[in-house]
């Protein structure tokens, strides 16, 4: 079947008055597919992520009165999505598959650019020990570890240093005078 591609300015606003404020979106998506299935002659019609978007732009409670929309119909299927816009194909397992397949790949080249790096460290330090005159030992994995300390990305956290609660100064208490003080003599 050859396919067949239409576009049609669909008005909601009759349908959507029909219904409560808070289910004006939904009854605007059924009148939508309402239509499509009148005038596509088919069951089964699929809405486009750009079109979907245009209805529920304002929320559930105010839907646009009329949208205008492009359909394409392909093997009793119509496809359905905002004018000016292709509808999308959604992604298929396979496509998923090839994917996770070039990440496989990425992450090889990762753990060889990391094996690269420990060979560099163990020839530095096979020169050291031939300088110094000691036997040559199989690389240890320690070597990673010196590289990754070292490295500028990752920063060990300052230890917290808890400090003692401050301590209440001291208040000497002045004994209080039991007698009053005596007149001064005068000088004369």
């Amino acid at each position: 079947m050859a396919d067949l591609e239409r576009t049609y300015t669909i008005p909601l606003r009759s349908e959507w008055l029909k219904t409560p404020r808070h289910r004006r979106a939904k009854k605007a998506t059924k009148a939508l597919r309402e239509f499509l299935q009148k005038h596509m002659k088919t069951d089964d019609v699929k809405i486009g992520k750009h079109l979907n978007e245009k209805l529920w732009k304002h929320g559930i409670k105010n839907p646009p009165c009329k949208v205008k929309v492009t359909v394409i119909k392909k093997d009793d299927i119509a496809k359905a999505e905002l004018f000016g816009n292709k509808y999308e194909e959604e992604i298929k397992a396979e496509e998923v598959k090839e994917d996770a397949k070039g990440l496989d790949k990425v992450k090889d080249m990762l753990a060889g650019k990391e094996k690269e790096v420990t060979e560099e460290v163990s020839e530095e330090e096979k020169v050291k020990k031939a300088i110094e005159g000691k036997k040559e030992e199989p690389v240890k994995a320690e070597t990673k570890k010196e590289v990754k300390k070292d490295s500028p990305t990752e920063k060990k956290p300052e230890p917290v240093k808890k400090e003692a609660p401050a301590k209440k100064p001291e208040v000497k208490e002045t004994p209080k005078p039991t007698e009053k003080p005596s007149e001064a003599p005068k000088q004369s």
